[in-house]
């Protein structure tokens, strides 16, 4: 792992701190919760595309005792088999995260980006014709359109500028091996079973 990754660590930490800065922002005031919701979406099917996060994951997977990364890698153990097993049926996987206990998150302030940012209504710029940048508006889960339902007042979440943030500090991490180094496009269970990224 990189010498600067401490500083880099730190910076990824303000800026899971500004997500939910952003995310408070943008339920403020429509009542909206996770709390016993019958979809888990810790049972979405996510992949991850950062090797800074997947770092700063087992930067919080070391800090447990060994018992309790045992469970987490033998349950992430299981999650791949299962969704390997249901990809090759042709079906979209549906199952528990490796980190979920009882609806809690075993590793909440080490999450992942899009952990912290799913569910609410959100914009973000994608690529238009020729190019050009459209910005994009996505309603975000069914329960927060019960909460908001008629509400014309909302404050979309801006994903655009905290997703450029990580994309700098991704590159900051790796410096020139961004070059090299095969592109992330990983479950957070396939990124417990393969151990911390491998930078050399």
């Amino acid at each position: 792992m990189k010498l600067n990754s401490v500083g880099v660590f730190r910076r990824l930490g303000a800026l899971y701190d500004l997500m939910q800065k952003e995310y408070d922002q943008t339920v403020e005031g429509t009542g909206f919760t996770c709390a016993d919701c019958p979809q888990n979406c810790c049972t979405s099917y996510f992949q991850h595309h950062t090797y800074v996060e997947w770092a700063y994951l087992w930067k919080g997977m070391k800090s447990l005792p060994e018992a309790k990364q045992k469970l987490y890698l033998e349950r992430a153990q299981a999650y791949v088999a299962q969704m390997q097993e249901q990809l090759a049926a042709g079906e979209r996987p549906d199952a528990m995260c490796p980190l979920n206990d009882d609806g809690l998150c075993g590793l909440y302030t080490h999450r992942l980006m899009i952990c912290r940012l799913h569910g609410v209504v959100h914009t973000l710029a994608v690529r238009g014709k020729m190019g050009v940048p459209v910005e994009e508006t996505f309603p975000g889960c069914w329960r927060f359109g019960e909460a908001t339902e008629g509400r014309t007042d909302l404050r979309p979440l801006d994903r655009t500028p905290l997703y450029s943030k990580l994309a700098a500090l991704e590159m900051e991490f790796l410096g020139k091996r961004i070059q090299t180094l095969p592109r992330v496009n990983l479950t957070l269970a396939e990124m417990l079973v393969q151990g911390a990224p491998k930078l050399r």
